[in-house]
């Protein structure tokens, strides 16, 4: 008798663990836009004492998107606080308020298309206006424009190839340098600033980021000056491994 009633007394204590354990944060292992899985996928329903639990539902206000072909990155914030927000590509407004529930975290996830790292970023896809509205997907018959990467550039007099600074990153930390190519792509006025990518074609895919008060046009081959900076960190998701600042058209 008395074994069964530390039996009995052990399974007690287990089953009232179980009820006050709540549930965790779900991380997932970094994933680049170009991987072959989906990028949504929503954490598994929590199962237990706090499956009747409903989700919490976030507001929050858009400071800033970014779109991609499949995707639109969204910068918000909510209660004082910005993080960003992953959803499936649709007209979302800068300014305007939106609701979500559930996500999934995913922390130092790579963009292929922006060449940028995010600490953490939450893939949402229950996203919702103030009509509750979840808004018409962007089309993905229609994506953005693109420009055909260079094979090759004629360097200007004192330019570097990218592939000569990626190969030697030290040696080019903080110094003044010149790169000529190709404008595959430009994100405008972002932080009071444009984000211009450049290829040259001396490494495969090989993007280098550019930051400059300059109107670079898309697709035009160009020169510029500025200072080559590694590990840079702007604050609200926007780090480089490495890329030009201030730069100048020569």
């Amino acid at each position: 008798m008395k074994i069964v009633k530390i039996f009995t007394v052990s399974l007690l204590a287990l089953a009232l663990s179980a009820c006050n354990s709540k549930p965790k944060v779900i991380e997932a292992e970094s994933a680049g836009e170009d991987s072959n899985a989906p990028i949504f996928q929503e954490a598994p329903l929590v199962q237990g004492a706090d499956a009747a639990t409903p989700q919490e539902e976030h507001t929050v206000v858009v400071k800033e998107v970014m779109n991609t072909d499949r995707y639109s990155y969204l910068r918000v914030k909510e209660n004082g606080e910005e993080f960003w927000v992953a959803i499936s590509k649709r007209d979302v407004k800068v300014g305007g308020t939106y609701y979500y529930r559930g996500g999934l975290l995913k922390k130092n996830f790579q963009s292929q298309e922006f060449n940028r790292l995010f600490e953490t970023i939450y893939l949402v896809s229950d996203f919702r206006d103030q009509t509750g509205n979840a808004g018409e997907a962007v089309a993905s018959t229609q994506p953005a424009a693109a420009v055909e990467p260079p094979t090759s550039v004629t360097p200007a007099a004192g330019a570097i190839k990218i592939s000569d600074l990626v190969a030697n990153l030290a040696k080019y930390d903080g110094k003044v340098v010149k790169v000529t190519g190709k404008c595959v792509k430009v994100n405008s006025m972002i932080m009071g600033r444009n984000w211009a990518h450049i290829q040259d074609g001396s490494g495969k895919n090989l993007d280098l980021t550019v930051t400059t008060a300059e109107n670079i046009p898309l697709g035009s081959i160009v020169t510029v000056e500025g200072t080559f900076v590694l590990n840079k960190d702007f604050g609200a998701g926007y780090r480089y491994d490495y890329l030009i600042e201030g730069a100048v058209l020569k």
